[in-house]
């Protein structure tokens, strides 16, 4: 039989003790492991963005300061937007050329 450290299992969750159901448990672990990984840098494009508070980003190398997702600094909404956004942009583009 394999001997396991304590809290193998619940990882970061383990401090809720049997409170609250495992799968929940298991969703905050998996949730604070990518929050607490280091994410790119939208600026300078190095791995070194941090959490500074619920919904803040900094970039430890260059300084750079943005407001991202409460656990991710970006999420699946805000790349649909800058996508649209995006589109947008280069429409009016095209637009201004054919008139021209």
């Amino acid at each position: 039989m394999v001997k396991h450290k304590k809290g193998w299992k619940t990882r970061s969750a383990g401090r809720f003790g049997v409170r609250y159901g495992r799968n929940i448990r298991k969703r905050v672990a998996d949730i604070e492991e990518k929050m607490h990984q280091k994410h790119k840098c939208i600026q300078c494009g190095f791995p070194s963005v941090r959490r500074i508070g619920t919904g803040i980003w900094k970039c430890t190398k260059c300084g750079y300061t943005f407001a991202g997702g409460t656990y991710l600094p970006d999420t699946s909404i805000g790349k649909t937007v800058a996508r649209s956004v995006k589109r947008a942009i280069e429409q009016k583009e095209q637009d201004t050329m054919m008139e021209v």
